[in-house]
């Protein structure tokens, strides 16, 4: 009887024990006494569904056909409430470095489009659903920065791409958006009828940028007059080619103004550097990859009259974005490249391999676009696209121009709606 009444008491006990050890679980959230523990929620928004997992290290969403990774602090750090961002000056007010390394969510729930995240402190971060497909590295993978068209002189001619007047342009949002439209799409862009003067040509320029003042100047002129250390100061050929590549930053666009020519030849060359850098990413993927990794030096020398200049720039021939891979400049001047010494020996061949094959294709003649420059046609030149030229020519020409800043041309963009 006894003994019975031991093991009676033994399987009442365990069963005690269990149902609290249950309870301290569901207390717990179980999170505290399994700490690798994964969490799936399959909830349905409005208009897709939306799965999300609480992993240890991240939150993991599924959301708009995209799978998405969140570092716990990156979601701490992003908060838009009104202490940690003012939302007036779209500054963030959070101190970054107070946000705990290992921070995680005490809670987190959907309701409809919404995901709250509650933190140890009680502070609650709240993100719009299709905000994280649009600031998530996933999604910015799969977008491109600045929307393009890639051209030979076939694509650029049949697309009977418009010039723009230039009272238009000065006078209304419609033809500046027209123009700049254009710009973005093919790295070109003509403003015609302007009168042949360094004034309008200048007053053109500041309708869509501050001027950028270099070693040349603020508005530049030019002749066949060896007044600077430079082959455009000749009448010779000028093969295609970016300008101020021995910048640490390239300029970003070139205006071109031809004031008056008595003479024959100097026709502009333009050829879109980034349809042969595609070429040459789809025929040897190696190579494109070698040509933007590889840092090299461009440099300028000058000593004529007060002009003393010693320039040096360093960066690759092709500039991408490493997360979604897109080209955004080309550094390309043969004349300007300096001795090769940042490659080892073991690299320089194939890099030389990988320079013929992109200069191959930015001379194929069905990818150069000429075009006669005269009084009147002002060219704007996306200058970390488009690569310039020239045919030699002979009497007297006169041209002016100046470089603009491209933060400055691109906020002008996007303040009128378009993707810049």
């Amino acid at each position: 009887m006894w003994y019975y009444r031991m093991s009676y008491l033994q399987s009442r006990l365990k069963n005690l024990l269990k149902a609290r050890v249950i309870q301290a679980l569901e207390q717990s959230n179980f999170k505290s006494l399994f700490p690798l523990a994964i969490h799936r929620h399959h909830t349905a928004s409005k208009t897709q569904n939306c799965t999300w997992q609480q992993h240890e290290d991240h939150f993991e969403l599924q959301y708009a056909n995209t799978v998405m990774h969140f570092d716990y602090v990156w979601l701490r750090d992003h908060c838009r409430s009104a202490s940690c961002y003012n939302s007036k000056t779209h500054q963030r007010s959070l101190d970054t470095a107070s946000v705990d390394l290992y921070i995680k969510p005490k809670t987190i729930h959907l309701d409809e489009t919404t995901l709250f995240f509650t933190w140890p402190d009680g502070h609650v971060t709240r993100y719009d659903l299709d905000w994280l497909v649009k600031n998530s590295y996933e999604g910015q993978k799969q977008k491109v920065i600045q929307p393009r068209i890639l051209w030979n002189a076939e694509i650029y001619q049949q697309a009977q791409i418009p010039s723009v007047d230039f009272q238009s342009f000065l006078e209304t949002n419609e033809g500046l958006k027209m123009f700049l439209q254009n710009f973005l799409l093919y790295g070109i862009a003509f403003v015609e009828n302007v009168p042949p003067t360094q004034e309008h040509t200048e007053k053109l320029a500041e309708r869509i940028s501050l001027i950028r003042e270099t070693i040349y100047g603020r508005m530049w002129y030019f002749t066949s007059d060896f007044s600077r250390d430079d082959t455009a100061y000749t009448k010779l050929a000028l093969d295609r080619h970016t300008d101020t590549t021995y910048f640490q930053e390239p300029c970003g666009i070139q205006v071109f103004h031809c004031l008056k020519h008595e003479g024959t030849g100097g026709r502009t060359l333009l050829v879109d550097g980034f349809y042969a850098a595609e070429k040459v990413l789809q025929k040897a993927p190696e190579e494109f990859e070698l040509l933007s990794k590889v840092p090299l030096k461009h440099e300028y020398i000058e000593n004529v009259g007060e002009c003393h200049n010693h320039m040096i720039g360093v960066g690759p021939l092709l500039n991408i974005y490493p997360w979604n891979k897109e080209l955004y400049l080309i550094r390309y001047n043969n004349y300007d490249r300096a001795v090769i010494n940042t490659v080892p020996y073991d690299v320089v061949h194939r890099w030389y391999t990988a320079h013929r094959t992109l200069t191959v294709e930015l001379r194929r003649p069905e990818n150069e676009l000429w075009v006669k420059l005269k009084p009147g046609k002002v060219l704007f030149i996306d200058n970390w696209r488009v690569l310039h030229g020239r045919e030699s020519f002979t009497g007297y020409r006169h041209l002016c121009g100046c470089y603009l800043t491209r933060d400055d041309v691109l906020n002008t963009a996007r303040l009128l709606g378009l993707q810049a």
